[in-house]
């Protein structure tokens, strides 16, 4: 039995999906809050029970959460019974060298790439994937693995990637990484995992600096790609684009996708299916089928409101965001609706995104979620430091979906890695009435 210590984290869910779907005995353990995470796991009559050290018996195999550590009565108990215990990561490894694996990388984008590779490549070839939107499957029969690999703490140096993608390489996880020489030599070491291919994205800064010891190729908008976008029209039912690979046509594409940065993720996608030897036709054909990543732009309509809810909680992630909300509503106000993730990150970020919350009508801005950090070990750092830079910025309690309703008609733009899902059907309750 393989017991998972926090199962309903977005990794471990997807982890315990695959692993069961693989034919191995899986149960979990973890808060009793329902978080969205858990909806596959019950599908699939995985067990899940209230933390308890009574859950670790003899001969369990252990995978344990990132954040919990050797205090945690679980984990404790772990130990004490000398039983085998894993990161996530290091049981994800073991898998990737049992496929033909296909690991994405990067700060941002890498979610929305792992979940096209894996509906194309599901659709035309068959494949297991694991995408940290809690999102796993798997068959035994399947030949490839498609794997979001975070690079935090290092944890995507454990996988043997066929392909390396790299959707492009910035400064976060600033509680690790010290700077972003710190991040490059990350993707460096991971890089040279890959025992066929790197594929990254070109348009990147800091992308062309890698010294890889096996074949590289660039995807992009710029001239100097070998996956290349040309003729790209950004319209309100989506992006259509031609792709030239290595300076010849691929073929044609119209997605229902918004904003350079889905393109950006669109291309990667579509240099792995072309190195992969997919037709372009079909590949095209299964794109238009994409409905998006969980949280990832995801909208919901509430009379003349737009509601959409997405994980963006880094600078370039928000600036993207709310690009792809104006590509797709040109004619509407947008309310941005953040929550702040860490106070490490609020701190280095402050300035970057208030300039980007400042590019819409109004901005609302909760307190900040801070995770595994304490909020006396930031003094002075809440959100305020972004709300005072904005002209029209707004501290938001958690249950204020008065203030919000108070715009209706407009696009609601929801961002944050957080659950915000009890404010949102607030808010659309009172859209409602």
């Amino acid at each position: 039995m393989y017991h998972f210590i926090g199962i309903k984290g977005s990794g471990m869910s997807a982890l315990a999906q695959i692993m069961k779907e693989l034919g191995y005995e899986v149960q979990g353990s973890d808060v009793e809050k329902h978080f969205f995470t858990e909806d596959g796991l019950r599908a699939l009559g995985i067990t899940i029970l209230p933390f308890n050290e009574n859950n670790i018996k003899e001969n369990y195999k252990i995978i344990r959460g990132a954040s919990f550590t050797d205090d945690h009565p679980e984990v404790k108990k772990a130990i004490e019974m000398d039983l085998p215990m894993y990161t996530y990561s290091e049981m994800v490894g073991s898998l990737t060298k049992k496929f033909k694996t296909i690991c994405v990388a990067g700060c941002h984008g890498k979610t929305t790439t792992t979940s096209m590779l894996a509906h194309v490549f599901g659709s035309l070839k068959g494949a297991n994937y694991l995408i940290g939107d809690g999102t796993g499957f798997a068959n035994k029969e399947n030949e490839y693995f498609i794997l979001e690999a975070c690079e935090y703490r290092r944890h995507f140096l454990d996988y043997t990637p066929t392909y390396a993608v790299i959707t492009n390489i910035d400064l976060d996880h600033v509680d690790y990484f010290k700077d972003i020489d710190d991040v490059i030599d990350a993707y460096q070491s991971y890089a040279n995992n890959a025992e066929k291919m790197v594929i990254a994205c070109g348009d990147d800064p800091y992308t062309h600096s890698l010294e890889v010891n096996t074949s590289i190729f660039f995807y992009g908008l710029s001239e100097d790609n070998d996956v290349l976008a040309k003729n790209v029209e950004y319209k309100e039912d989506g992006t259509s684009f031609d792709v030239f690979v290595e300076e010849n046509y691929y073929g044609h594409y119209d997605l229902p996708i918004y904003g350079k940065y889905m393109l950006l993720d669109a291309l990667a996608t579509i240099a792995v299916c072309y190195y992969e030897r997919l037709e372009a036709k079909d590949v095209s054909k299964m794109f238009k089928t994409f409905h998006g990543a969980k949280r990832r732009f995801q909208e919901t309509i509430v009379q003349d409101s737009i509601i959409i809810d997405d994980y963006a909680h880094h600078p370039n992630e928000v600036r993207a965001t709310i690009k792809a909300a104006k590509q797709k509503y040109p004619k509407k106000k947008i309310v941005a609706i953040f929550q702040p993730h860490t106070f490490s990150r609020t701190k280095e970020f402050a300035k970057d995104l208030a300039e980007e919350l400042s590019k819409v009508e109004e901005a609302y801005v909760l307190d900040i979620h801070p995770a595994r950090e304490k909020q006396e070990d930031f003094e002075g750092i809440t959100s305020k430091i972004i709300t005072d830079s904005l002209e029209h910025g707004h501290l938001l309690a958690k249950d204020d979906a008065q203030s919000l309703a108070t715009h209706k008609g407009s696009v609601y733009l929801f961002m944050s890695p957080n659950d915000l899902s009890t404010l949102e059907n607030s808010l659309i309750e009172k859209l409602e009435d």
